[in-house]
């Protein structure tokens, strides 16, 4: 059961190297086998990443469809589920000494963003984030070891610009119509699963950095907004905890059901973007998911947060509730619906909703939106402000089209953009302007999709 930590490494550095991966072999299914009608040709290479074991998916006809009524789910970020038809992300593979196998997967998108009004700014910059997997199964269940990495520290602290979209700090100061950057450590964690009963797994989670059982899968590892390159405005409503530096989870899991519960550190991570900070584990959470069908994931939590926003916020707690269903009918057609409302202690309660989707029309063409709305209280930093700590509720409506462009074996390009619109109270005018836009365009370089 041992394996060195430099195996891992050094098996992506083979992978990355290896002419021979470029064949259909290095397809994996990292979002969980997408299921695929009997007379379609059968893809030896999807990997069954949902159920933790990444065994070949279906030697024949029938072996894919009994596959497909047991994979209801797929895995998300940490241990959040979607849909098992959400679809094959595919990537590298390798079996490596004493049965493991290394898995990667990643990205890079350089990005323009330019948002109009008298808050708004452009920026080109870069986003990026590197996944590695080593797994090993044994008698009674399975070992996987995760990696999350990003370079995206090397960006202004600053982030981007994004009108509406709060959370987090640079220079002490509040950030306001900007997103942060992702830490570099964005997941260190590990995940043991033992077989209890037929289909039936106890799993025991966590690691110095991880997400704990609360809300929707991030929104990065969502198949709605996979080609998406803005992050919600309403992140920190539904799932700022996916980067937390200290967190164990015990869940129970079966074909249909997941009951969970987490013990974390509350705080967000600070402005050092390149550190493992102090575990607390002052924090909790609880998650039920629901996968009626392989097309369905539907999720309720709450949470409590010691001091989420130390620096905003220093001393209020929050309450947190989520609720999502999330679509995929493996057709290349994936949607979230969400809703979350978090009670700060002392303070308001605040409440945000989100729909989001994405259509691949065909092997190049895709479409996807995004719609949100929250109440927000953040948005003037300033204690001296008239409008300090008042909440207005903003709708933020994103269109955008992506043309996907296979390069060479895993390797592939997405060149598109977005269009966004806002509306909000005449009250925010002078600040914002009366019909503010943004725009932006991508080129996503991804080992695998």
């Amino acid at each position: 059961m041992k394996m060195p930590l430099f195996l891992v490494s050094v098996s992506a550095i083979a992978i990355c190297t290896a002419p021979a991966v470029a064949q259909d072999h290095t397809q994996m299914d990292h979002s969980q086998h997408q299921a695929e009608p009997a007379p379609k040709p059968i893809d030896h290479s999807k990997m069954d990443h949902a159920q933790m074991g990444h065994g070949m998916v279906g030697m024949e006809d029938e072996g894919i469809i009994a596959d497909r009524k047991i994979k209801q789910s797929s895995d998300g970020s940490g241990t959040s589920r979607l849909p098992g038809d959400e679809g094959a992300m595919h990537g590298l593979h390798l079996n490596v000494a004493d049965d493991w196998m290394v898995m990667a997967h990643g990205y890079a998108s350089a990005v323009y963003t330019n948002q109009s009004g008298p808050r708004g700014d452009d920026k080109t910059y870069v986003q990026s984030m590197a996944m590695l997997t080593a797994e090993r199964q044994f008698e009674g269940g399975r070992l996987q070891i995760k990696s999350m990495l990003s370079l995206e520290p090397l960006m202004s602290n600053r982030g981007y610009p994004n009108l509406f979209a709060t959370g987090e700090t640079a220079g002490g100061e509040p950030l306001v119509d900007r997103q942060h950057p992702h830490d570099l450590f964005m997941e260190l964690a590990a995940r043991v699963d033992f077989d209890i009963a037929d289909n039936t797994q106890l799993f025991l989670y966590g690691g110095p950095v991880g997400e704990p059982a609360l809300g929707p899968s991030a929104f990065m590892h969502r198949g709605s907004a996979k080609l998406n390159p803005e992050a919600p405005i309403t992140h920190h409503w539904f799932d700022s905890s996916h980067i937390t530096y200290g967190v164990a989870t015990a869940g129970l899991a079966s074909r249909q059901f997941q009951l969970e519960g987490s013990i974390f550190t509350g705080r967000e991570p600070d402005e050092d973007r390149w550190n493992i900070e102090k575990p607390r584990f002052d924090s909790w959470s609880v998650r039920a998911t629901f996968n009626p069908s392989p097309e369905w994931a539907i999720q309720v939590s709450h949470g409590f947060l010691k001091q989420p926003e130390f620096t905003i916020h220093p001393d209020e707690n929050e309450h947190r509730t989520t609720a999502s269903a999330h679509y995929a009918n493996s057709n290349g057609l994936t949607a979230t619906a969400a809703f979350s409302s978090k009670n700060r202690d002392p303070g308001p309660t605040l409440t945000a909703y989100l729909v989001e989707a994405n259509w691949d029309i065909d092997d190049h063409h895709s479409v996807f939106g995004r719609f949100e709305n929250v109440k927000n209280d953040e948005l003037f930093p300033d204690h001296a402000d008239p409008l300090h700590e008042v909440p207005f509720r903003v709708s933020k409506f994103q269109a955008g089209y992506a043309y996907r462009l296979p390069l060479a074996g895993p390797l592939n390009l997405a060149l598109g953009g977005t269009v966004s619109a806002f509306a909000k109270p005449d009250a925010l005018n002078a600040a914002y302007g009366k019909n503010p836009i943004g725009f932006t365009l991508f080129a996503k370089f991804s080992l695998g999709h």
